[in-house]
């Protein structure tokens, strides 16, 4: 068998079939695929980009419109007997036709379709249409027939198999999209096609990795087909038997490295192949072991628990199909680059892209998957639970070879929801969610991918009889902190794992700069249209507390304390779970990244720029950290190796003289904690205003104050700074600072500049007479010196009254 594979991307019309608030053109407006409606229409020029100012607010229509998109292409019959339209991705509610012949439906972002057309195909021209019901005339009429269902929003997200965040979340904008948004082609083949593989990479008990290959065969015939698969050099052949459509056969790979996560070691991966008659199939794995102890929720790989270090992804864009595997390595390498060796995949987004996993695998980096279910109670009537379990089927068997998938997980905040939010009050007797997430999903999961653990939801403390946010077992999410309580109240819990918790922060200035327009002012309408959480705004300048002063209406002092803020917030809590190693084994921090420019939790804003937060994440997801709290210094070492050394404990005044001095010889096992008291010397200062206490132990240093910035007596800030260019390809400077005074929080902000230019440090705290170095590249700059001006030179000096 040949099976031959017509790729059908070219020609696209895209018609309205209900009347706009615009002119199209006769004969439709030109449409690329993969694609949607939005970018096709904003490519023609007939609406704003929606990511900037506030265009969005023009654009609901085009989620309560009907679409077609409409092509034609030549064939020729090739002699095979089979052909089936593929479709990888119809956003979302789409009816197929060939030749004006209705071929098959589809309701479902998360999955992919196939419709048998052999039939159909003309010689020479045939005309391929895709109508697009829209999304809120499906949702809306599923809602009343089905009954409502208590959400987070005020949206018809729950009954329609989409990706939620389209209908707008707490940092995302309301773009409900429809479209072809993945691959399309025609395939034609005669005999046995490999339908699906399924790869299991595991050890086996006595450690030995091994893979588990189940072979889906379509077909008409009824005989014996013989299929082999080869791996590391080794090789296995096996049967489908007469009359069945499924082989499984499992094979010793003696001489595979294992993959570890990048934290704990090297992540090797090997190419699989397997054949059926002359079709071959093709992938990469990695073999690794994965056990989920699950009242700790601690992860164990290869026999080793792994203290998690993660962050959570939404989706990296509105507009999925314009993602490239370059801008996902991008994101995924500055996860790693911050220490981060788990990414969250969050459950109001998607199954991600072939190429996510595939990089996940390549770079070392852990993958936590929820089944795309969040912050709403879902019906599980019909056409939904057939959906669910079809996209639930599909997706874990696409994303089986891939070593760097750990956990499936029910959905995000639903079990809590159920619990606190008050839906059981609004429910009643109507279905909710309870049965995809304790019995479909988990089902299919054991019968799918036996290798990997399930896990209900998140937060979930491992029985449906405790409640979800027990921090004695399993997972929850912090979310008072931000909302209601002072960063500080991190400290008042120790839970066993963390799955979510974050604070907001602006993104670059030059990616404000470039989404809003006029003014930028902390009170502007178009800043604040950027800014989705309820209230938001105003819990940014609250959550300043006593830490930090009021910026008041000055944008340059607001965005640099918020961002600041966001910082610290995070870093805090970081330090104080890291610290209770290992009874807490993980926090993922709320968020990664944006989807477009907006004032956010992540720690890379829309437009990929690392801000505050990011270089703080370096800096507590560090291997090695220096942690103080509750009279004590906690040495956090998640290295392979034991760190030893002379931990040196100063107390200085804020003039840099040394008040008090101790030195203890420590020594910290790999992947361990020491808590060390402070010596009375240094535990208790003289004068709470005008001092602090340096740790350092060989490398690693960490500064504390003994006090909020709001009541230090912080001097003026003095320094000198050379800036000079860097030698060698790539243009840059080197931006050397040197303190006369204490410098608290030194950062520089050089996209203000350039929008292209990054500096390689931040948040450094300086002694009278220390000096640091920061590195700009990106850009070439015709005013070199303003580097080490206001604003792009900021401290925490210059904001505090004296």
């Amino acid at each position: 068998m040949t099976l031959r594979h017509l790729p059908l991307h070219d020609g696209w019309t895209l018609v309205a079939e209900s009347p706009v608030p615009l002119g199209l053109p006769t004969g439709g407006v030109p449409a690329t695929v993969p694609g949607c409606v939005h970018t096709d229409l904003l490519a023609a020029g007939l609406i704003g980009d929606p990511y900037l100012d506030d265009n969005e607010n023009r654009l609901g229509w085009i989620g309560r419109t009907d679409w077609t998109y409409r092509t034609t292409f030549d064939w020729t019959p090739d002699g095979n007997d089979h052909a089936d339209l593929r479709f990888d991705g119809l956003d979302t509610v789409a009816t197929v036709l060939l030749n004006g012949i209705e071929v098959g439906r589809g309701a479902n972002q998360h999955r992919s379709y196939r419709f048998p057309v052999r039939a159909l195909l003309a010689e020479g021209a045939n005309t391929l249409d895709v109508r697009f019901t829209a999304p809120y005339t499906y949702a809306e009429e599923l809602r009343e027939r089905l009954g409502d269902r208590p959400g987070a929003y005020a949206e018809p997200y729950a009954f329609i198999r989409k990706m939620a965040c389209n209908f707008g979340w707490d940092w995302g904008p309301t773009l409900v999209t429809s479209g072809i948004w993945r691959p399309v082609a025609l395939e034609t083949w005669s005999g046995p096609r490999i339908a699906a593989v399924t790869l299991l990479p595991d050890l086996d008990e006595a450690g030995v990795p091994r893979l588990t290959v189940t072979l889906e065969v379509d077909r008409s015939g009824g005989e014996a087909l013989e299929a082999a698969v080869e791996v590391a050099g080794e090789r296995a052949a096996f049967t489908v038997l007469a009359g069945e459509d499924r082989a499984t056969v499992t094979l010793g790979v003696p001489d595979a490295a294992l993959w570890w996560p990048y934290s704990h070691g090297e992540p090797p991966l090997y190419d699989v192949t397997v054949r059926l008659g002359e079709e071959t199939w093709r992938s990469r794995t990695g073999f690794r072991g994965v056990v989920l102890e699950r009242e700790a929720f601690r992860f164990v790989i290869n026999g080793e628990p792994v203290f998690v270090r993660g962050v959570n992804w939404i989706p990296e864009d509105c507009f999925p199909h314009r993602l490239t595997r370059q801008r996902i390595s991008d994101r995924l390498d500055q996860a790693v680059a911050a220490g981060v060796n788990l990414i969250r995949i969050w459950g109001g987004g998607l199954y991600e892209s072939d190429d996510f996993y595939e990089l996940a695998d390549e770079k070392g980096l852990l993958v936590w998957q929820d089944f795309p279910f969040a912050c709403a109670a879902y019906p599980e009537e019909q056409p939904l639970r057939d959906e669910v379990a079809a996209e639930a089927r599909e997706n874990v068997t696409r994303l089986s070879p891939h070593p760097s998938l750990v956990l499936w997980c029910g959905n995000n905040e639903n079990l809590e929801g159920h619990a606190d939010w008050g839906w059981q009050k609004e429910l009643g007797d109507r279905t909710w969610g309870y049965g995809y997430y304790h019995e479909l999903l988990p089902a299919i999961v054991a019968e799918t991918d036996p290798t990997r653990p399930y896990w209900p939801g998140s937060p979930y403390s491992g029985t449906p009889e405790a409640h979800p946010q027990d921090p004695a077992s399993g997972t929850i999410h912090i979310w008072d902190v931000w909302n209601r309580a002072d960063y500080r109240a991190y400290a008042d819990r120790v839970p066993r794992f963390v799955a979510e918790f974050g604070f907001q922060g602006p993104p670059a200035y030059a990616t404000l700069r470039r989404a809003v327009s006029g003014p930028l002012t902390p009170d502007a309408p178009l800043l604040a249209h950027h800014q989705k959480a309820e209230d938001g705004n105003a819990k940014l300048l609250r959550g300043l507390g006593d830490h930090l002063p009021q910026p008041g209406g000055d944008f340059d002092n607001w965005h640099w304390l918020t961002q600041l803020n966001q910082a610290r917030a995070v870093a805090f809590g970081i330090r104080h779970f890291r610290s209770h190693t290992p009874y807490c084994m993980g926090t993922i921090v709320w968020q990664l990244n944006d989807c477009w420019p907006v004032v956010s939790w992540s720690a890379v804003d829309g437009d990929g720029r690392r801000k505050p937060l990011w270089y703080a994440l370096r800096a507590v997801y560090a291997d090695r950290l220096i942690a103080v709290r509750d009279g004590a210094v906690h040495l956090v070492n998640d290295a392979p190796g034991s760190w030893t050394g002379t931990l040196r404990l100063t107390r200085h005044g804020l003039d840099g003289a040394v008040l008090g001095e101790e030195e203890v010889v420590v020594s910290t096992a790999a992947r361990s904690v020491v808590r060390v008291p402070l010596p009375p010397s240094v535990a208790e200062p003289a004068d709470r205003t005008r001092e602090l206490l340096v740790a350092r132990l060989g490398d690693t240093r960490t500064v504390e104050f003994y006090e909020e910035d709001t009541r230090l007596a912080l001097p003026s800030a003095r320094y000198d700074v050379t800036v000079t260019e860097s030698g060698g390809e790539a243009p840059g400077y080197r931006v050397e600072v040197t303190a006369r005074t204490l410098v608290r929080d030194l950062a520089i902000f050089p996209d203000r500049l350039d929008p292209a230019a990054e500096v390689d440090e931040m948040l450094v705290t300086l002694l009278p007479g220390e000096s640091a170095v920061f590195m700009i590249t990106g850009a070439v700059l015709s005013d070199p010196e303003a580097l080490g001006a206001y604003p792009v030179l900021r401290c925490v000096n210059d904001v505090i009254d004296r």
